[in-house]
């Protein structure tokens, strides 16, 4: 087993996702990284950081617990779960699908339920755990033709107070990351003049980096933030600023 014990992170081997498994692997903890349908980022993951990914639909509550029961019993009990999972189906409200309306919630949002309560048990009964919630800035400010992704992100947060009122007094951090617009393969993919547009309402006139993101990760996975609950820390250069 690994010097800190096991992280479980979804979407984890790719983007934000990726860059937080790196992280928590320097840190000495053994990852998971769970994906849905990309298998050959599953595979580079895996060749190129020692991650162990594990083909999961997070969208699935008992493929989630047989998932979770099966990497605690490759790797050791689960200490850390890092919600990242989370697709975008954009559209304005009176033309959206109700496929793509679900397909939102339940990814980024329903997602959150099923992991954390495959895993939840397990960290009251050994007394530690710490749950990080990848959220967004457009769950706190909202965005338009994102009506779907906003109430999935807004979601997140108000779970992620409850759950942590619920199990603080069993050692047990519930945080989330409100990430701005960060440089991934998807933003590089974006129209350079939406990319432009959007740094300019950025103050510190850059995107983030996944490292930045990850950085925080690690620091809500540590001893260090021990006292840190229910808490919602948003990196975003200044581009939004949640009191």
């Amino acid at each position: 087993m690994a010097e800190k014990g096991v992280a479980i992170v979804t979407g984890g081997t790719r983007g934000i996702g990726l860059e937080i498994t790196k992280a928590l692997i320097a840190e000495g903890y053994a990852v998971a990284a769970i994906y849905h349908g990309n298998e050959e980022a599953a595979q580079k993951c895996e060749a190129d950081t020692g991650a162990k990914t594990f083909k999961i639909d997070v969208c699935d509550f008992e493929a989630c617990q047989k998932g979770a029961q099966e990497i605690a019993a490759q790797l050791g009990p689960v200490k850390v779960l890092v919600n990242n999972a989370g697709i975008t189906r954009d559209g304005t409200l009176h033309k959206m699908a109700a496929d793509n309306w679900h397909a939102v919630i339940e990814t980024n949002l329903n997602s959150c339920f099923n992991m954390c309560r495959a895993v939840i048990n397990d960290m009251r009964g050994s007394g530690f755990g710490r749950i990080i919630n990848i959220s967004s800035i457009n769950g706190q400010k909202g965005q338009f033709g994102q009506t779907n992704y906003s109430a999935a992100k807004a979601g997140m947060l108000g779970f992620t107070k409850a759950l942590a009122l619920e199990n603080a007094a069993k050692g047990i951090t519930v945080n989330a990351i409100c990430p701005g617009y960060i440089a991934t393969d998807m933003t590089a993919s974006m129209n350079q003049d939406v990319l432009d547009n959007i740094i300019r309402q950025i103050p510190t006139a850059r995107m983030g980096k996944p490292e930045e993101i990850a950085d925080i990760v690690c620091f809500l996975a540590s001893d260090k933030a021990a006292f840190i609950n229910g808490s919602t820390i948003t990196a975003n250069g200044g581009q939004y600023m949640a009191s």
